[in-house]
């Protein structure tokens, strides 16, 4: 039996009406789901403010409501709580009704633009081959051990991230690598949690739609590392200016990485290949099977925290050259024709940039690159000509379309796109609204040796328009075309 006040422990409490000694059943900030005996935390959320539900939670059941604004009525046998963070609160109260799981593991959280998803995915895989018990919260799926759960969200709620953390407890899992997103923190859900390590990975355009600025953008993925405890480890890429802005407030253990700065962990690139890297790390060479200077630096950032975990440097050597490529990362295939085809998850200009420079350092320049991308819709508009820009740009062909456009007209994203196509590179493009139809069309257009890449959506496996999801794998649908093509 856990008690209201249990769960408030750490809470900031400005009044209190009723019995903090009830006990609790569990724990919602979905009023839909509230029950006989539950807690309800009313949280102002980006799309729908939790205190228009409270009567709905009295009504359904709650034992206790936790809010901002008190309401004007209040209901025997129920207890209120009034907290100055509703989110800071449901996320402090989480993790003290699971036991605070992330205190009986390591767990790290990697956060910044791009990598992340390949930099926890890959600790996971290393500290798993390595033979401990490991666990994994990602954009692509959620690991205990060796059990697997769909991902809703980069960064999980914080009632989600606490009940995995509660689950691995149970399974004796040792470390825990986790995304951890701007909205993530924004909205506090990482909150109460307690980490062993920070990574920081870099700092582009990105989410301009949610964060009123670039700087505020800048300062909320700065806010985790001031949070991080003294005994934690800070590792940041030096490279990026914003990683000395990283370290500035943070008590925890500052350790950098970088391929062009003095760092405590540097990596030079010896060769780039579609097959992989051949990298010198810290005076040690290492063949990676992982592709482009953008995944030189998340190796680094492994290799780094491996041995800040407690790896020696063999052992982190080894398992890094046994790493494979996180699926719609860079993953590639060569058809019977010789044509390659590459889907990245690339929906930024940096990571779109660096992709596509990637490409073009390995190849010949005696083939043509075709690239198709769009960008999704209901997100940050500033990006997309930008993007249109980067692609015409840096590809022999390119093709805009639709990537997620959720409530608004995909020609309107496309045209906006096409805003920021310099007038020398207007012949290379095309625009095809479907994008089936513009990756069949990249098919149909590439030649022996040639290369595609289907930038924007990587791992997905939907699209999603006007609010409803259909079946969409870039990766299984060039498959299939590029295999139709060579009959």
């Amino acid at each position: 039996m856990i008690l209201l006040k249990d769960i408030l422990y750490k809470v900031t409490l400005e009044s209190v009406t009723g019995n903090p000694n009830v006990p609790v059943n569990e724990v919602h900030f979905d009023s839909r789901k509230v029950g006989l005996n539950d807690v309800f935390v009313a949280v102002k959320g980006t799309q729908s403010n939790g205190h228009e539900y409270i009567t709905k939670a009295e009504e359904q059941g709650a034992i206790a409501i936790i809010c901002e604004d008190m309401p004007s009525k209040f209901v025997n046998g129920i207890t209120y709580v009034q907290t100055s963070d509703s989110a800071k609160a449901l996320a402090i109260i989480a993790s003290n009704y699971y036991n605070n799981p992330s205190e009986n593991l390591k767990l790290v959280g990697i956060t910044g633009t791009n990598g992340k998803t390949t930099i926890a995915t890959l600790l996971y895989q290393l500290f798993t081959k390595a033979g401990f018990k490991t666990g994994l919260l990602s954009t692509v799926r959620v690991m205990v051990a060796d059990q697997e759960y769909a991902a809703t969200h980069t960064t999980p709620d914080s009632l989600t991230i606490n009940k995995y953390l509660a689950e691995m407890n149970a399974e004796g899992i040792e470390y825990c690598f986790m995304e951890v997103s701007s909205h993530g923190i924004h909205q506090m859900r990482t909150e109460g949690l307690r980490f062993e390590g920070g990574i920081f990975t870099n700092l582009t355009h990105d989410h301009l739609d949610y964060h009123n600025s670039f700087a505020e953008y800048r300062d909320v993925k700065k806010s985790f590392f001031d949070k991080l405890p003294k005994d934690a480890f800070a590792l940041v890429n030096i490279d990026d200016r914003n990683g000395q802005i990283m370290l500035q407030n943070t008590q925890a253990k500052k350790i950098t990485y970088a391929l062009k700065s003095y760092a405590d962990y540097r990596a030079q690139i010896l060769e780039n290949q579609f097959t992989g890297l051949l990298l010198k790390v810290n005076e040690t060479e290492v063949w990676v099977k992982l592709i482009g200077s953008f995944n030189a630096y998340n190796v680094l950032a492994i290799y780094a925290a491996a041995e800040l975990l407690g790896l020696t440097q063999i052992e982190a050597l080894q398992y890094l050259s046994e790493l494979t490529s996180v699926s719609g990362r860079f993953q590639y295939l060569i058809s019977a024709k010789k044509i390659t085809a590459i889907v990245d998850y690339a929906h930024t200009p940096d990571a779109l940039k660096n992709v596509l420079e990637t490409i073009n350092d390995i190849r010949t320049k005696n083939e043509n690159l075709i690239t198709v991308v769009g960008c999704g819709g209901d997100r940050d508009r500033t990006k997309r000509p930008v993007m249109g820009k980067i692609a015409a740009a840096l590809s022999t062909k390119v093709i805009f379309t639709s990537d997620n456009p959720r409530s608004e007209d995909p020609e309107a994203i496309i045209e906006e796109i096409e805003k920021g196509v310099e007038p020398l590179d207007y012949k290379k493009t095309l625009s095809i609204t479907s994008r089936k139809q513009a990756i069949k069309t990249a098919c149909q257009m590439a030649e022996e040796n040639d290369i595609i890449l289907i930038a924007g959506k990587g791992h997905e496996t939907y699209q999603e328009i006007k609010g409803e999801r259909t079946d969409f794998d870039d990766f299984k649908i060039v498959q299939e075309l590029l295999t139709e093509l060579n009959k």
